[in-house]
Formats: C-alpha cells, sequence, structure tokens
C-alpha cells in the first residue's frame, strides 16, 4: 500500500514537474492553486473508502460473502452518486471556488480549467479509490499497486505528448490525469467484478439502506478524520495564493514533496484497519493485538528515514550555498 500511494502521489508530481518545465513558473502557480482543495476530494474518497472497506473486510473475515457482496455494491453505488454530486458542484462553481482561495489573477484562467477538468474525472477517482479499498480488504492489495504503476506510466507518457507535443499547457496535464485515472478505474472495476464471482455466495440487492446507516457510521469518522488536515491546508493555500504567482509556484513544490513524506503513515493507518477488521470478524483477536506494535515499528522506521533524509539534504544545501557553489536562478 506504500508503494501504491507513492505512485498516486506521482500524479501530481508529474503534473508539477513537466507543466513547470514545459510551460512556465505561472502554469505551475496555476496547477498548484487548487493544489489543496483536489486533496479534500482525494482525502474524502480515500476516507470512504476505508470505512466501506471496515465491514467489508469483517465480513470477509467471517466468510460471510452474501453480506460482502452487498456491502460492496451500496459502496459503490453511494460513492458514485457523491462523486457525481460533488463534481456538478465543483463544475458550477469552480471559478468562486478559486476566487475564495484567494487565486493571483494572471494564473485564474488557467487553475479554472485545471480545476474543471479536475472535476470531470471525480467519478474515476472516487471509483477507482474505493475499489482499491475493496480489494485491500480481501487481501489483494497488490492489484491495486499494479493498476497505480500503469496509470502511472501512463499518466507521464500522456503529459509528454499533451504539454510538449500538443502544446495543451495546463489543460493538457489535467487532460492526461483524467484519462490515466479513467483507465485505472475502469479496470479495476472489471478485475474487481472478476475477483467476486471466485466468491460463492447468492446475488446480493444493488443498493441497501439499511447496510448504507451501518456503512456510515464507520466511514463518516474515516471521511472527517482523513479530510481534516486538508481543510486546514486548504485555509493556508489560501492565504498562500494572495502572495502572488511566484510565492505560489514554489509553495506547490515543496508541498509535493511534503505529501511524500506523509505517505507512510497514511498507508500503514490504511493497511491496519483492513487487518484488524479481517481478523475481527474471523474472532482472531490475537493477530490483532500482535499487529499493532508492528505497524508501530514501521511507522518509526520510515519517520527515522524521512528525518535523516532531510536533514542531510539541508544539509548538502548548506553546505553548498556556503561554499558559493548554489545560486538561486533568475526568474524570467
Amino acid at each position: 500500500m506504500i508503494i501504491g500511494n507513492l505512485f498516486q502521489q506521482l500524479y501530481t508530481m508529474t503534473d508539477s514537474v513537466i507543466v513547470g518545465q514545459a510551460v512556465g513558473e505561472s502554469a505551475l502557480a496555476a496547477v498548484g492553486a487548487s493544489y489543496a482543495l483536489t486533496n479534500v476530494f482525494i482525502s474524502i474518497a480515500i476516507g470512504g473508502g476505508v470505512g466501506a472497506s471496515v465491514l467489508t473486510s469483517q465480513a470477509f473475515g467471517r466468510r460471510d460473502y452474501h453480506r460482502m457482496k452487498r456491502f460492496i455494491s451500496t459502496a459503490l453505488f453511494t460513492f458514485l452518486a457523491v462523486s457525481l454530486l460533488l463534481g456538478g458542484f465543483g463544475l458550477a462553481f469552480s471559478g468562486q471556488i478559486m476566487a475564495w482561495l484567494r487565486t493571483p489573477a494572471s494564473i485564474l484562467d488557467d487553475a479554472a480549467v485545471y480545476l474543471n477538468i479536475y472535476f470531470l474525472g471525480l467519478p474515476f477517482l472516487f471509483m477507482y479509490n474505493v475499489l482499491s479499498a475493496m480489494f485491500n480488504a480481501l487481501g489483494r492489495s497488490k492489484v491495486p499497486l499494479y493498476l497505480l504503476i500503469f496509470s502511472s506510466v501512463l499518466n507521464v507518457g500522456l503529459d509528454l505528448y499533451l504539454v510538449l507535443t500538443l502544446k495543451m499547457g495546463v489543460a493538457g496535464v489535467a487532460w492526461a490525469t483524467l484519462i490515466a485515472q479513467g483507465v485505472s478505474a475502469v479496470a479495476a472495476f472489471l478485475l474487481f467484478a472478476r475477483e467476486l464471482r471466485a466468491y460463492d455466495a447468492p446475488s446480493a440487492v444493488c443498493f441497501d439502506v439499511r447496510e448504507l446507516k451501518n456503512m456510515a457510521r464507520v466511514a463518516l469518522p474515516s471521511v472527517f478524520q482523513q479530510s481534516t488536515v486538508s481543510i486546514g491546508m486548504m485555509l493556508v493555500q489560501s492565504v498562500v495564493n494572495s502572495f502572488g504567482a511566484e510565492t505560489l509556484a514554489g509553495y506547490s513544490a515543496a508541498m509535493r514533496i511534503e505529501s511524500i513524506c506523509t505517505v507512510p503513515m497514511a498507508a500503514v493507518g490504511n493497511a491496519m484497519s483492513s487487518y484488524t477488521a479481517q481478523n475481527i470478524g474471523a474472532g482472531e483477536y490475537s493477530r490483532v493485538r500482535r499487529g499493532y506494535p508492528v505497524s508501530y515499528t514501521h511507522l518509526r522506521a520510515h519517520e527515522t528515514r524521512h528525518d535523516l533524509g532531510c536533514r542531510l539534504l539541508l544539509e548538502k544545501k548548506k553546505n553548498a550555498r556556503d561554499s558559493g557553489e548554489y545560486r538561486i536562478p533568475p526568474s524570467h
């Protein structure tokens, strides 16, 4: 899951690197202007998927495959509807949203174009993340990983083609992300449908209001937990946006690096949700107790590695600056 989440971050990093190098600072700022806002929607999708997968994991652990299929179908229909509502709202008010975020006037049009295309692809984003959580609930975490690797490579290729060859600029990176996510979501759905056929159980009702209520009790806290930090960062972004495109471009680049550092924490937490739910469903409480110390050990190892890496990079940059080797490139 950690590797998969890293590839998911590669989407936005690729967009930023290619558009920043090929188009310029203003284009990088336009892509980064809505970064915190798009992270809110990603957090809602991930949180909803993790919350829904908890009940799916418990049913899977109990070998109650009929109810498991009912949870899955209810979750898919629910989050498809949520993504369509959020996407429609975003398309209708994207310009106003960017104004609320104090986006500089010089990049407002490009930022709105990027955000509109992003909202068009919101159903694909939600469907992929929910399906990915369901794969994890069934212990098949390698499938989402392979799909993410494929879609990340596809995204890079489309970025290069649409931005460098077709000169589509900010719109090019947005369309590249939408297409790559769309292909990944459709492939995930087809693979998951085939996976479900392996579990012998009567056909489940497509949508069950009672199961939706059960799912909401678990999913809503997960959604709020996942999105709270992103909402706070959106408020910070509105302040950064007011300083202009140059500052925003630098902030955007730094946030891409910061997002990579937080990947292990989110991935280990989400993995433990599925692991714990599966074992509770199977009545294996001793495995739950053994799993938590292991997860904390993994997190501590990642924290230590990131801390040392950042310290070494900062020390290297400081030494280069002191020796006169480091120069800030002139702005164009």
